[in-house]
């Protein structure tokens, strides 16, 4: 069955009901939005869109965490396991949410501590909190230190 929703980004979608992924404990900060669709982004960038079909003006870009770190492994808790009725390892996929400062997108970060755990057999989910020695803020590209001659001719000029 087909189902049509609006989004302040992407307009009017037309969304299969098999897509249509529901997080019973909703995202931290949005209890109340349960039922997410991905869409995936314009570009062949890796990012895709985590859009609320409860709430038109609440989307998130998320992005498989494997692609930015080859050791980014989590201890799944067997309550959220349950939460998922996941069983099988296949079956569960996992996805961090960034943040992109409008005014400087080379600052993107990842959330590493608060992953989503998605069973892709029963389309339930869950965010995850795992412990300190994840960041919130884990910056996707190397911060580099501003060269001392750019910063010497800024402050002559």
């Amino acid at each position: 069955m087909i189902t049509q929703c609006r989004s302040s980004r992407f307009g009017t979608l037309e969304i299969h009901d098999d897509s249509v992924l529901t997080f019973p404990s909703g995202l931290l900060g949005f209890p109340q939005s349960r039922r997410y669709v991905i869409l995936d982004h314009d570009t062949e960038a890796p990012f895709k869109w985590l859009q609320s079909l409860d709430e038109p003006a609440l989307a998130f870009v998320i992005i498989d965490p494997d692609l930015l770190l080859a050791d980014y492994h989590i201890q799944v808790p067997d309550d959220a396991l349950a939460e998922v009725q996941g069983s099988e390892e296949s079956d569960l996929a996992t996805a961090v949410i960034l943040t992109i400062p409008s005014d400087d997108p080379g600052r993107m970060t990842a959330n590493l501590r608060g992953p989503l755990l998605m069973n892709q057999r029963t389309k339930l989910c869950k965010q995850l909190v795992l412990s300190d020695e994840f960041p919130t803020r884990h910056p996707l590209f190397p911060v580099t230190a501003p060269d001392s001659t750019q910063c010497l001719a800024q402050a002559q000029s």
